[in-house]
């Protein structure tokens, strides 16, 4: 998920160029967090500058640590 301004745009990285864009970060923020639970993969929100912001992990997660 990447953030610009206000609003909000997801992409799928999995070897595809699909992205939408949402007129919130939040809304963006929880359409991706449903995709990459449905993918069972990685989500990770960027800043407007690109630095990270929040990285979370669905179902797909190499550490084998519970909770």
């Amino acid at each position: 998920m990447v953030s610009s301004g206000n609003k909000g745009k997801v992409e799928v990285e999995r070897g595809t160029q699909d992205s939408s864009t949402y007129d919130s970060q939040d809304a963006a923020i929880v359409a991706g967090t449903a995709l990459a639970k449905k993918l069972q993969s990685e989500l990770i929100v960027h800043d407007s500058d690109g630095a990270i912001r929040m990285r979370n992990s669905y179902g797909n997660d190499p550490r084998d640590v519970k909770g």
